[in-house]
């Protein structure tokens, strides 16, 4: 091997290889089979190339990871993920390898017929092999949307929050899934955070949320909604660097278009302004360069309401034009983007949906959406996106309330969204998000893997695999998944959300809390992610941010989250009936969720006198809570509550066993050994409950959480456990 970062000597590696129906260019970074491109990761890409261009040669798994990720001190398994996608790209079967033969706890070896085309000779088996740094660790090149998860939660992804009924789990129930590397970007103005800005790609460009000058101010929608559908149809086009969507000002002026560049990282931004009057449409767009101010191109197009899908499509193919250079290398494609239905009549309140289901919806906009998709479908029954984005939203309102009952919705909303189209992107993305919530991941990889074939979804796609990666305890390969999702949507409120809750379920409080802050700068207004930060604070024992956090998600919207949330400070501080009425609230606004009702149940027992109600509610919850785990089998602390609910109500055996079950899930390391500790120590198991007491500690449960548990307060002071029911 030549030393990394020397070139070779003699001619280069090939720019592009050749093998049977196999095309691989590895300039443009493209692989097409049969002439149908094939979507890889970056990663992935970097891994073939290496493998081709050492043809013949054993390649050792140390040098891949060293090439391709920079180091090998990265989970094993990134490696082993790496080949399994070649495979499937190339019709690769491991059993009987035509192209790519491993060589077990070694490495491997290409083996097809190679011709290579241009910019070299195909390498000999003792040919010198060409470094890949600088290229091989690089992001990913193309830019996406939809989140998720919804999320994911588009993936707005579902809202995943720290969801404790005693403390860090009673916290915050507005967070959702996962997380990432912590890369502080954009918007990092306020709070003290730093901010390393991204740097400014040519090719670039951000796509601002179009005005509406409509009379009605209630049309925001519809402006809205065709910048969203704008960023999907330019985030697919290759070789374009496509920002996240910028939220919406309130007072509908553009902004700065210096100032946006700089934060987000283009060199250009598309704005547009949308006029509906009656039957006709006025839409003025413009393309602004960031550095300069200039505008480098605009139009004014006046049409006719049932042009808006040609309207949309002949802006996008202005903007590729004027940023690359040539026009769209596949306008059909771009137009079919634009073109979701047939019907004008079902856009609309497709558009309304789709407004709904961006960044970090709750419970009641998730349900808002799912009607407004459903009046789609009333006008247009084969609208698939439409059926798309039912089975979305309920996959991200299970998510969010754990609800067995709306699981089932989903399901059935998923199913009838693969029968109307199985090959629709956003079907695959919501048949992964559909297998993850049940737990059934390797169907959830193959649907994520497939969506990734959508640049326009691959931040989500990302997102569902790094979640699946997340709860498995897979940490550095979920971070990795994470970051890909951030380097395509620099500055989504979103991904870091995901991120913060990745290190909350790696322990790492601070952290988790940094990426929040970070979330919240950038979604100033999203009450669930001021629920779930109050509740990251808590879990830090940081009861005055705690509060003052609470207090400012119920001032922008009343949720369960919050209200919940705020109940486990008043519960830590010994105001026990206003924990219980607090913990009530939140249970009524989200019926179906466990949580809520075993947080009242707990309140209930520490109250002198209510130890009835306590044990009925305490049998509620543990009831809705075994229905969740049916689905989502592999969640930890879910485990572990039921565990605290079945031991609250004398079944020491079914506790013990659930117990044991959330401990081998392996995750959520910290919440389990906390629970583990109230579990032992409410069945008079002394010892057991201080050797899983001293596991909290040192997993760094705050102090102030183990001293507000009444079933631990005795131990954590050295004294013996009162026999008391509840904490």
């Amino acid at each position: 091997m030549v030393p990394q970062g020397q070139a070779p000597e003699g001619p280069g590696p090939p720019a592009r290889y050749r093998f049977d129906d196999v095309q691989v260019d590895t300039v443009a970074h493209t692989l097409t089979r049969g002439g149908v491109p094939c979507a890889l990761e970056p990663k992935a890409f970097a891994v073939l190339a290496m493998l081709l261009q050492h043809a013949g040669e054993l390649v050792e798994k140390d040098e891949l990871l060293d090439a391709v990720w920079g180091h090998r001190h990265v989970t094993p398994g990134v490696l082993t993920r790496a080949i399994a996608q070649l495979r499937a790209a190339l019709g690769d079967d491991a059993h009987q390898p035509r192209y790519i033969h491993t060589h077990h706890a070694l490495g491997y070896r290409f083996i097809g017929d190679l011709q290579a085309e241009g910019g070299g000779e195909a390498p000999a088996s003792d040919a010198p092999a060409a470094t890949l740094a600088g290229t091989a660790s690089a992001g990913p090149t193309e830019n996406p949307d939809a989140g998720r998860g919804g999320t994911t939660h588009a993936v707005p992804a579902p809202a995943r929050a720290p969801d404790a009924p005693t403390a860090r789990r009673r916290l915050a129930w507005g967070m959702l899934a996962a997380a990432g590397v912590l890369v502080l970007v954009t918007l990092m103005l306020t709070h003290g955070l730093s901010d390393p800005r991204p740097a400014v790609g040519e090719a670039s460009v951000a796509v601002m949320p179009f005005r509406s000058l409509s009379a009605d101010r209630g049309d925001r929608y519809f402006a809205e909604g065709l910048a969203v559908e704008m960023h999907g149809a330019l985030a697919g086009v290759p070789g374009l660097k496509v920002a996240a969507l910028v939220p919406g000002r309130d007072d509908d002026t553009p902004g700065d278009p210096r100032e946006l560049g700089k934060r987000l990282g283009v060199a250009n931004v598309l704005d547009a302004s949308v006029r509906r009057e009656g039957p006709r449409v006025r839409i003025s767009a413009r393309l602004t360069d960031t550095r300069s101010g200039f505008v480098l191109w605009s139009q004014t197009y006046d049409r006719q309401n049932s042009d808006i899908f040609s309207t949309q499509a002949e802006i996008a193919s202005k903007v590729v034009e004027a940023l690359m250079g040539v026009l769209p290398p596949d306008p059909p494609a771009l137009a079919r983007r634009l073109h979701p239905t047939s019907r004008l009549s079902a856009y609309e309140p497709y558009l309304r949906g789709l407004q709904l289901l961006q960044g970090t919806a709750s419970t009641e906009e998730l349900s808002e959406a799912v009607a407004h998709f459903e009046q789609a479908l009333q006008q247009d029954p084969a609208f698939a996106r439409a059926q798309a984005g039912i089975c979305r939203a309920r996959i991200r309102a299970f998510e969010l309330t754990r609800d067995a009952g709306v699981y089932a919705r989903a399901q059935a909303a998923c199913l009838q969204a693969a029968r109307l189209d199985p090959r629709l992107g956003e079907v695959h993305l919501a048949m992964g998000d559909l297998h993850r919530a049940r737990n059934e991941l390797d169907a959830a990889r193959e649907s994520y893997t497939q969506a990734l074939q959508d640049v326009s979804l691959r931040p989500a796609a990302y997102i569902g695999l790094g979640r699946i990666e997340g709860e498995q305890g897979h940490d550095a390969l979920a971070l990795d998944y994470f970051d890909r999702a951030r380097q395509l949507r620099p500055g989504d409120a979103v991904v870091h959300r995901e991120i913060g809750y990745q290190h909350y379920l790696d322990d790492r409080l601070a952290a988790a809390i940094e990426s929040y802050r970070v979330a919240t700068t950038l979604e100033p207004d999203d009450a669930g992610l001021w629920s779930s930060l109050g509740g990251l604070y808590l879990a830090d024992g940081r009861r005055a941010d705690a509060e003052a956090a609470f207090e400012r998600s119920l001032s922008i919207k009343p949720g369960f989250g919050a209200l919940s949330n705020l109940g486990t400070l008043r519960f830590e501080q010994g105001d026990y009936p206003r924990a219980a009425e607090l913990y009530a609230r939140a249970a009524a606004m989200s019926p179906g969720d466990y949580r809520p009702v075993g947080n009242t149940a707990d309140a209930l027992s520490a109250i002198p006198g209510a130890a009835g109600n306590a044990r009925s509610t305490y049998a509620r919850a543990a009831e809705m809570a075994e229905r969740y785990v049916a689905i989502k089998s592999g969640d930890a602390e879910a485990m572990a509550w039921l565990a605290w609910y079945r031991a609250n109500l004398d079944e020491a055996d079914a506790a013990r066993e659930w117990l044991a079950r959330a401990r081998d899930a392996g995750t959520a390391q910290s919440e389990v050994a906390f629970l583990s500790a109230q579990v032992h120590a409410r069945l008079g198991d002394l010892d057991l409950a201080r050797a899983a007491l001293a596991d909290a500690r040192a997993l760094d449960v705050a102090e102030s959480r183990i001293r507000a548990s009444p079933v631990l307060k005795p131990l954590s002071g050295g004294s013996e456990v009162a026999s008391q029911g509840g904490s």
